[in-house]
């Protein structure tokens, strides 16, 4: 991890907090941005936003937000503990802003790792709802991140199995309020072979604004 101060109000300093991994090779950085996209291991960091118009890219760009996001949801639950949080309380001590779709799999990770240090799943989604907010940049289709479910359930098969969850469970509650089947499948988190993240947002967060 590394730290940048961030020059904040009355002069105050902010630290931005930035991950990455030391097998990167930034030798491979000679003309443009063309780089092995199936080696993991040295470009996974090296650049954000692959393409990922064909397989490979779809890959490394669910790799890298996994990434991220679990660095990120790592250090979080770290630094609350440290200031006396006993877990189910986590909303009193940090608030996560998922800034469009990219970050969204620190939904399922955050429930992850909860579940991991003993609370149930049913608080731990509880928590990760009091806990996470979203902010919309569009309503385009075309812009609005969606995963192919196999290759979700294939390269991150525990947070496929969290969303799924999360996913029967919203499926539940939305049946339960408007007993409309074709309402159901079209705000679904996953549905026709994908995995829908912002919907996965929407589902998931105390609140959702849009800019």
């Amino acid at each position: 991890m590394y730290d940048i101060l961030v020059p904040g109000y009355e002069k105050n300093l902010s630290r931005l907090h930035l991950f990455d991994i030391k097998s990167i090779d930034e030798n491979i950085i000679t003309q443009g941005i063309s780089f092995d996209k199936t080696n993991i291991e040295k470009n996974l960091t090296l650049f954000l936003y692959p393409d990922d118009s064909d397989e490979d890219g779809r890959m490394l760009r669910i790799y890298q937000e996994y990434f991220m996001v679990s660095s990120s949801a790592q250090l979080i639950v770290e630094e609350a503990q440290l200031r006396g949080c006993k877990l189910y309380d986590l909303n009193e001590y940090a608030a996560v802003q998922i800034n469009d779709t990219h970050p969204a799999m620190i939904i399922p990770e955050l429930i992850r790792i909860l579940c991991e240090k003993g609370i149930d799943f049913e608080k731990a989604c509880e928590t990760v709802q009091k806990t996470c907010a979203y902010t919309n940049h569009t309503v385009m289709s075309e812009a609005l991140e969606c995963w192919s479910e196999d290759l979700v359930r294939r390269l991150i098969p525990r947070i496929y199995d969290i969303i799924k969850e999360i996913d029967n469970r919203f499926r539940a509650y939305v049946w339960e309020n408007t007993h409309d089947a074709d309402y159901v499948e079209r705000t679904a988190i996953v549905s026709n072979g994908a995995v829908r993240m912002a919907n996965l947002c929407v589902a998931a967060c105390h609140s959702v604004n849009g800019v």
